[in-house]
C-alpha cells in the first residue's frame, strides 16, 4: 500500500486508509515524538480532524506501507517523509494499546497477535505495553 499525504488530508482519512490495510491496527497522531520504548502521551495527542497542512511542517511525499515492515520502521518513516509523530495501535481484547514493547514486531505479526486469542506471550508484551501508562 502506498501513501500519499498531502495538506488536503485530514488525520483521520490517513487513518482509516492504514485500518483498512491491518483492520486490528490504527495509528494515532502525536504533537512530540515519543521516545524509543515509550509510549505516546495522552495530551499530545492531536484531534483527527486536523488537516495535514496544519501539522505537518512542509513535508509532503510518499511512502510504502507492507505487511513485513516492523512498527518502528513505520513511525520513524512517518517522520522523516512526512514530519508526523505517529504511534501504533494494536487491539487487544477490546482495548487499543499502544506497541511500544512489541515495535520490532511487524506490521503483519502484530496484526496476527491481535487476532490470536489463546497465546499467553501476547498477554506478557500487552501487560508491558500498558506498564508505559503507570
Amino acid at each position: 500500500m502506498e501513501f500519499i499525504i498531502d495538506g488536503s488530508k485530514r488525520l483521520f482519512e490517513v487513518q482509516i486508509e492504514f485500518q483498512k490495510m491491518f483492520p486490528n491496527l490504527k495509528i494515532e497522531f502525536y504533537a512530540h515524538k515519543h521516545k524509543v520504548g515509550k509510549g505516546s502521551l495522552k495530551e499530545d495527542l492531536l484531534n483527527d480532524q486536523l488537516f495535514l497542512s496544519e501539522i505537518r511542517n512542509g513535508h509532503s511525499g510518499h511512502l510504502s506501507i507492507h505487511k513485513d515492515m516492523k512498527v518502528s520502521e513505520l513511525e520513524t518513516a512517518f517522520e522523516e517523509v512526512f514530519g508526523l509523530s505517529v504511534q501504533v495501535f494494536r487491539k487487544s481484547e477490546g482495548i487499543w494499546i499502544q506497541t511500544t514493547a512489541s515495535d520490532g514486531w511487524t506490521l503483519d505479526e502484530q496484526s496476527r497477535a491481535a487476532t490470536e486469542h489463546n497465546v499467553v506471550d501476547e498477554e506478557i508484551i500487552d501487560s508491558m505495553d500498558q506498564q508505559d501508562f503507570e
